[in-house]
């Protein structure tokens, strides 16, 4: 099973009279969900499901991939990883899911499946985590088979779009995670940019 985390692209900030549910993309969010949508196309497999939160901003994420998705309200804002993870079915699921939705949630799965440990990593706007599950003497585990930030994606269609260049590699540190989790720490990773 391939696990592909997606987080909303940039959204609108919060004003106070429209409730979180319904932000929208700002204009730099959808040029991020538009360059993202452009490097997963590019790399999908064709049997993917794709769950998406119900709020607006993920709903704007997953149109600009062009594909149907289905929209789980246990994904959505205030989720915790628990719920991705029965939503999902890992690890038992045959195909590739997409997941598109919000932080803490997804950082907090992608940090349980990969150290064994619900922790609050951090997933930027518009960052995608992709995961494979391994199994190996019947003990299943997660690992990170890219890392990918919109700051850092080139794309031939996409070359006048401006992106922010704050991500956060910080979490991927082997250190930081086996020092805390000697056994949990990821048997393999590789970041794609």
């Amino acid at each position: 099973m391939d696990l592909i985390l997606w987080r909303h692209a940039e959204a609108e900030q919060a004003n106070g009279s429209l409730p979180d549910t319904k932000r929208r993309l700002s204009a730099q969010g959808e040029k991020q969900a538009r360059l993202m949508a452009c490097w997963l196309l590019e790399r999908l497999p064709k049997r993917l499901r794709i769950l998406v939160s119900p709020s607006e901003r993920a709903q704007m994420t997953a149109h600009a991939l062009g594909l149907a998705f289905e929209t789980l309200p246990r994904i959505g804002i205030g989720a915790d990883a628990a719920d991705v993870m029965a939503a999902i079915s890992w690890p038992n699921y045959g195909g590739a899911t997409l997941v598109i939705g919000h932080q803490p949630t997804l950082g907090r799965v992608a940090a349980l499946l990969v150290s064994g440990v619900e922790a609050d990593w951090k997933i930027k706007k518009s960052g995608i985590w992709w995961l494979s599950r391994h199994t190996e003497k019947y003990e299943t585990s997660a690992i990170v088979r890219a890392v990918v930030d919109p700051a850092v994606v080139k794309s031939r269609d996409m070359s006048n779009v401006s992106v922010s260049h704050d991500f956060d590699f910080g979490a991927l540190s082997p250190a930081s995670i086996s020092d805390r989790h000697p056994s949990q720490a990821p048997k393999a990773a590789a970041i794609a940019l």
